[in-house]
């Protein structure tokens, strides 16, 4: 995505969205056992339309409880932006397509942001 330049060529400036915009849209955070899935993962969910588009940040390390034990791994996460009303749609695919047993993925309201970006991510996750 390339900045829109005003007449002066400055980068137009960020305007907060009102609430009912930004409101419509949620950023999903997950974890993966690698970039390879991490990129997987969103590259099937930007397909589907199910996400305008993910942030893939490598490498992490997670400390964590599991099974009785306390682990610590390299792992990959993964900030995705979709529309609320594909939030549930884009969690269970995640589900069906990560090696976890139980994969780390969580909604995140937006709060506020660029109206223009969250018209983008709206129009980007629509049928």
């Amino acid at each position: 995505m390339s900045a829109n330049l005003s007449p002066d060529h400055s980068p137009d400036r960020a305007t907060s969205a009102d609430t009912a915009t930004a409101a419509e849209a949620v950023t999903l955070y997950m974890t993966a056992a690698s970039t390879d899935e991490a990129l997987a993962i969103a590259r099937a969910l930007v397909a589907e339309r199910l996400i305008a588009c993910a942030n893939v940040v490598d490498p992490v390390t997670s400390v964590f409880r599991w099974e009785g034990g306390v682990g610590e791994e390299r792992e990959t996460v993964v900030f995705m932006k979709t529309s609320r009303a594909r939030a549930d749609a884009a969690m269970a695919r995640i589900v069906e397509l990560h090696s976890y047993e139980v994969p780390c993925v969580t909604v995140l309201p937006v709060v506020a942001g660029n109206a223009g970006y969250l018209a983008w991510v709206k129009q980007e996750t629509e049928d």
